[in-house]
């Protein structure tokens, strides 16, 4: 039985019932063989820009006899996906710089049926200010703690509506869940080292101030 981490398992939960997904960075592949496996999806296309990684997903989708439920594919970002082959997208383990760029490389990124789960390791305000200067509405944004490490989980869809956001918003989004300290904690340190560089990050830091 696979076992999701606490970051895979918030991105789990996050994905639509009985959708097609596309797991974009599969790693091992566990994030679609556990959604098959609890039949939370009905189908998906796992990839990697790496052969190493899916060669491993290959290995675990054939040890559970999934080859005709999760397709394997080598390719940069979604660029070797079918717009047809997924409904929810889940795009994980990456910077935010990064996910920004496969989402902008993307085609056809720019269709409201289309449901982006996201999981950016570092910089999550640089994917949030992408996606409001580019049309996407951010849904839920939770912390999620894995041990000693805090991550960003959001979901968004395209809706065309571009937002104008202070500069809080993209390091606080939607996140209604503030018991979560440490993640508070380092990001107050990490702004107010920038402050004493000489970037005016005065406003976003009294904003998670007044969270805590």
């Amino acid at each position: 039985m696979i076992k999701l981490t606490n970051r895979l398992s918030a991105v789990a939960q996050l994905v639509r019932e009985d959708a097609s997904l596309a797991d974009v960075g599969c790693d091992h592949g566990y994030l679609p063989a556990y959604l098959i496996m609890n039949g939370k999806i009905k189908s998906a296309v796992a990839c990697d820009i790496n052969k190493g990684p899916l060669d491993s997903c290959i290995q675990l989708v054939a040890d559970y006899s999934f080859e005709d439920k999760i397709k394997c594919v080598l390719s940069d970002g979604l660029c070797n996906i079918a717009e047809n082959e997924c409904d929810d997208i889940a795009i994980c383990g990456m910077g935010g710089e990064l996910i920004a760029q496969i989402l902008d490389n993307c085609t056809w990124a720019k269709n409201s049926s289309k449901h982006f789960i996201l999981n950016p390791m570092t910089h999550p305000e640089i994917l949030r200010k992408y996606l409001c200067d580019n049309g996407f509405e951010i849904q839920n944004d939770i912390i999620v703690k894995e041990g000693r490490h805090c991550y960003s989980v959001f979901d968004a869809y395209y809706t065309g509506n571009i937002f104008n956001c202070d500069k809080s918003y993209y390091y606080l989004g939607n996140i209604k869940n503030f018991e979560n300290k440490d993640y508070f904690n380092h990001l107050l340190n990490y702004l107010e080292n920038k402050l004493k560089s000489g970037e005016d990050f005065s406003d976003v830091i009294s904003a998670i101030k007044e969270k805590l």
